[in-house]
């Protein structure tokens, strides 16, 4: 166990891909218990890894999302979040948070949303007087909504890995993704007259608003339909995301004309990209993971964790400490891949909903992606605007604080996460 985990923190430390990490572990551990016999198990345990049909929805929904934010609708989709809360003090603040819940609905991915906001709402709110840190905050801020509300390819990872319903996940994560939206417009609300953030002139009329709505309608239904057919049991999560792809290709390429052969082909090098990259760590973890449980070390942690405390209070706080610590150093997808066979049957064990257990997990790991050194959310946002990292996070920390507020009432409010799901029988 020892060599596996110098191992393991020695080639991080070096700068060796993750996915490489988890397998190099992988296969040195496995290669320590029975030599050349039991490595020759590593792809057939790869291959198991990934043998799973749900994970066929995460290319298609990360397709579904590229398309969207390359036709221009990302565009659209500001215009009418500005038009519903721009003229407060700090709208374009406002404005980016709410426009990042609806685009949340389209593509479930932090990254993208950080990407997409970066280059268009950053340089927009330096020029209304942001600071380009402050704008770089909130827009990080506003990010991890993207994998919390459904769409999320976190909830799909999980879903699939744990056997726990997607339909529930989803639902699941509607209420939290809409609290840490409400508590960082609070945050900027709050902070607003301190900054001294710049305020419209005027509020705009009910027909700006509805000629908003109506220019941004089409993108505004996508996540609408993509969660109520899963939600409804028309289509599984596989197929829902197949058909958002095609709606995207027609509302891009057909009636907004946004669309190119030239992006289509740029679309689909980047969606492969994105999705080898994601399944190359859980083929990887998958290894690492037979590995561990091999050796009973998930009973050992759990058995450490109840020998410190049978409170679930406590149990639970534990748990959100070592996911937060844990995503300050790794990639979140390997994290949860690892650490979800390991800490869900714990959570399970002290009595929380497997739906419950699933959404504080993600929730705990989508902050990851904003907190240094390695947040994926700070990278994207100092790489698109040219940024320092260690400037944005001096903006970052009251965000950070207020969404690691949410996570704590999530996890101890079992009734706030699964209202939903419940309501709808799942």
């Amino acid at each position: 166990m020892l060599i596996v985990a110098i191992t393991f923190f020695g080639l991080l430390l070096l700068g060796m891909p993750v996915g490489m990490v988890l397998g190099v572990a992988g296969l040195v551990g496995i290669f320590e218990m029975g030599g050349g016999r039991f490595i020759a198990m590593a792809p057939d345990r790869m291959f198991a890894g990934l043998d799973l049909f749900p994970f066929l929805a995460m290319p298609f929904f990360i397709l579904a999302g590229e398309i969207m934010n390359r036709s221009g609708i990302t565009t659209n989709l500001v215009k009418f979040a500005d038009a519903l809360v721009g003229w407060l003090r700090g709208g374009m603040a406002h404005s980016n948070m709410v426009a990042s819940v609806m685009f949340a609905g389209i593509t479930g991915s932090a990254t993208a949303d950080a990407a997409a906001f970066g280059n268009t709402l950053v340089p927009a709110m330096v020029r209304q007087g942001y600071t380009k840190p402050y704008a770089c905050a909130v827009t990080a801020a506003g990010s991890i909504i993207g994998p919390t509300i459904p769409p999320s390819t976190l909830a799909v990872i999980y879903g699939s890995i744990m056997g726990v319903s997607i339909a529930g996940l989803f639902a699941a994560g509607i209420l939290p993704g809409i609290l840490i939206c409400l508590i960082c417009m609070a945050v900027i609300a709050a902070s607003a007259r301190r900054l001294n953030l710049p305020k419209s002139d005027s509020r705009p009329s009910l027909m700006a608003i509805l000629i908003a709505f109506k220019q941004s309608f089409l993108a505004i239904v996508l996540p609408v339909f993509i969660l109520g057919s899963i939600l409804g049991g028309i289509a599984t999560p596989t197929e829902a995301a197949s058909i958002a792809v095609f709606y995207a290709l027609i509302v891009g390429g057909v009636i907004y004309r946004g669309l190119t052969w030239r992006d289509l082909y740029e679309m689909l090098v980047r969606t492969t990209r994105l999705t080898g990259i994601i399944f190359l760590i859980i083929a990887s973890a998958s290894i690492l993971g037979w590995w561990m449980t091999f050796n009973q070390i998930p009973q050992a942690i759990a058995a450490a964790f109840l020998a410190f405390s049978t409170n679930p209070n406590v149990i639970i706080g534990m748990i959100i400490a070592l996911l937060l610590f844990i995503g300050l150093f790794m990639d979140i997808n390997a994290t949860l891949i690892i650490l979800a066979p390991v800490l869900a049957p714990l959570l399970l064990k002290i009595g929380m909903e497997p739906v419950h257990a699933g959404i504080m997990i993600i929730l705990a790991l989508n902050i990851s992606l904003m907190t240094p050194p390695v947040g994926a959310c700070l990278f994207v946002l100092a790489s698109v605007t040219k940024t320092k990292i260690e400037d944005i996070t001096k903006s970052l920390w009251p965000f950070l604080l207020a969404e690691t507020l949410v996570l704590i009432v999530i996890a101890y409010w079992e009734g706030l996460t699964m209202s939903i799901p419940r309501w709808l029988g799942l």
